[in-house]
């Protein structure tokens, strides 16, 4: 239920729509009731006696039965018997006799006539109110969608990295995309069926007790029954429509990950592979589409058959009354009969909504289970904005873990990085490099010490002051399927053409721009495909170049690039960390001979600090890591 209510609370800013669906709503109910009600004028003008002559006179003159004398008899009689009855029956006796007023003219054809005019006039009411209440749904119904999927995406940028590295990323685009798209039968439920039907089933209710309260009585005694099924049906429906989701999550998962890895299927020969995986995927969400669709057809038939039960039922029932003569005049149990299975639509929709609201709250569940993660890094309440960093980035005994079980990927970190500085970090794979430089973008925060720029703790200052300070180059270089001008401008849409153009010559990449179809205007496909590695690199680098952040980090930039590529990319890395706070991470130990300090970092702990000259002599981790790398050549020895 809590579920069900959060998903309305989206509905707030569209009420007005919402209002205007509704009085639509009403106005289709009334309508749809008074074709049924006027079918039994339509049918006593068809098939009963003429009571109203034209020339005042019948055929046996004046005050012949058929005469102006007779038909004050008849109503006189008509009267009396009126007089005689009261309850539902006398209600029924009245609004037939002002109906019959309304439509009837001194002609039986005249009386027609009207009474045809009369039911166009209701019929374009209807479906007019029926159109209008469908567009104002649809408006409100697809503005929730959208104001909800807006939600989700707004959410997940906010979330941390450990949060992506925790989730598939086909599991969260089936979540932003499938599920949010199951939420709207939810909403069409609770507003469009919850709302309409039980007004349509009122009026005919209404009609119903009006004709014959034991009629209707009679018809309503499987109900409970009704009710007892659905409600079993709906609880498997969620389950069901649950492990169906699951399963496209799974589905879009394996996609998403195929083609992003097309080149090492591909390189691996393992096409045949992928292919049984999806196959079998695709197998399985078929299999829960099929428990799916079986739970969610089970319950229209189940309706249907009770409703026949309950027809079959009333048709005994009233015939005999209409046997009887006494009880219901045959006009008015053609009336109910319509009535009744005029009723029987809403009822069958009523009886499959608590199906759609139980696939509804199933994808709502997921949905929420993201909203509702809360993102671990955030501005603290009296966080300000950074200034311009002046002196230093200081690690104050820094510790960091991923996960509170694991062991620590830091551990009593010292380390001041001054402003205008070049600081190299190297070591092995795992030994903590990336994972230092990730705290200074406050991707994490440090599970023990704190991280200074000029005194100030990085978490009392903004992020997005922080991030805006700084520029990051990785070795997995991630290009949009956009334009060059668009990736080296990156959300900067006014941006100049000179100073993009100025960017790129910075980084070396201006030459073969030029060279592209198109130029800065050639789109580069998803993740900038159509390049080689070295020229995307230099596209991050003119990006960065574009943000002048004064802080730089560059994790293993040319660590995957030929010899002239890495040239032309350390040139560009050169020239952009001039007076700049720059921390660079690399395997390939040529590429920090400039820096001003070598950082060595092995098991999460800093094991040497120097310049290359010094650290070389030294017999230590970096001299080992100099000599594996350099073997072909006389290794360095004391």
């Amino acid at each position: 239920m809590n579920l069900y209510l959060r998903i309305l609370s989206y509905v707030k800013p569209y009420w007005y729509f919402m209002a205007g669906a509704m009085v639509c709503m009403a106005c289709f109910a009334v309508t749809s009731s008074a074709t049924v009600w006027v079918a039994l004028p339509f049918l006593q003008t068809l098939f009963g006696q003429e009571t109203v002559q034209t020339d005042g006179a019948g055929p046996t003159g004046p005050t012949g039965p058929t005469g102006q004398a007779g038909q004050f008899d008849l109503a006189q009689d008509s009267a009396n018997r009126l007089e005689q009855r009261t309850g539902m029956t006398g209600l029924r006796e009245s609004l037939k006799e002002r109906t019959s007023d309304l439509i009837r003219r001194p002609t039986r054809q005249a009386t027609l006539e009207r009474l045809c005019l009369i039911i166009l006039f209701i019929l374009l009411l209807k479906n007019i109110s029926s159109y209008l209440q469908a567009y104002l749904m649809a408006f409100a119904e697809n503005g929730v969608i959208k104001d909800l999927r807006n939600h989700l995406y707004i959410h997940l940028h906010r979330l941390s990295l450990s949060f992506f590295h925790r989730e598939r990323t086909g599991e969260l685009i089936s979540r932003v995309s499938y599920d949010v798209m199951k939420i709207n039968g939810t909403i069409s439920a609770a507003f469009g069926t919850l709302i309409k039907e039980p007004m349509l089933v009122a009026v005919y209710l209404a009609i119903l007790l009006i004709l014959s309260w034991q009629l209707t009585l009679v018809s309503l005694v499987l109900l409970p029954f009704s009710v007892l099924v659905i409600t079993m049906v709906g609880r498997r429906l969620r389950r069901s429509s649950t492990a169906s989701q699951e399963a496209m999550a799974d589905l879009t998962s394996t996609l998403q990950e195929t083609v992003s890895g097309v080149r090492v299927v591909k390189a691996f020969n393992m096409e045949a592979f992928e292919i049984s995986k999806f196959k079998r995927q695709t197998h399985h969400y078929f299999r829960t589409l099929l428990r799916l669709t079986h739970m969610h057809n089970l319950a229209s038939p189940i309706t249907e058959i009770l409703g026949s039960v309950v027809g079959l039922a009333i048709l005994w029932y009233g015939g005999r009354q209409v046997l009887e003569g006494d009880l219901l005049a045959p006009e008015d149990f053609l009336t109910f009969f319509l009535a009744l299975f005029s009723m029987m639509k809403p009822v069958k929709e009523l009886g499959q909504v608590h199906n759609r609201i139980q696939e509804g709250i199933a994808a709502a569940d997921r949905v929420f289970s993201i909203l509702d993660t809360a993102p671990e890094i955030t501005d603290a309440r009296d966080a300000a904005p950074l200034p311009r960093l002046r002196r230093e980035i200081r690690f104050n005994r820094v510790t960091f873990r991923y996960d509170q079980a694991a062991e620590s990927a830091l551990e009593d970190i010292d380390l001041v990085v001054r402003s205008g500085e070049t600081v190299a970090l190297v070591g092995p794979s795992g030994g903590g490099k990336s994972t230092l430089v990730d705290l200074v973008a406050r991707f994490y925060d440090p599970t023990g010490g704190r991280i200074e720029i000029d005194g100030k703790d990085l978490r009392s200052v903004t992020v997005a002051s922080l991030r805006e300070k700084m520029g990051i180059v990785t070795q997995d270089v991630i290009l949009f399927n956009d334009t060059v001008r668009n990736n080296i401008a990156y959300g900067v849409e006014d941006m100049p053409r000179d100073r993009i153009r100025s960017a790129a010559a910075a980084a070396n990449a201006d030459a073969f721009i030029e060279q592209l179809p198109d130029g800065y205007d050639t789109f580069l496909g998803e993740r900038g495909v159509r390049l080689s590695g070295g020229q995307r690199q230099r596209i991050a680098i003119a990006r960065a170049i574009l943000k002048d952040p004064q802080i730089l980090i560059f994790d293993e930039a040319t660590s995957s690039l030929d010899t002239e590529s890495e040239l032309l990319v350390q040139e560009a890395i050169d020239r952009l960390m001039k007076g700049r706070t720059a921390l660079v991470i690399a395997h390939r130990l040529s590429t920090v001979q400039k820096a001003d300090r070598v950082v060595v970092v092995d098991r999460g702990r800093i094991v040497q600090t120097g310049v290359h000259g010094s650290l070389i002599r030294e017999d230590g981790l970096y001299r080992k890591l100099y000599n594996l790398q350099f073997r072909d050549q006389e290794p360095v020895v004391e």
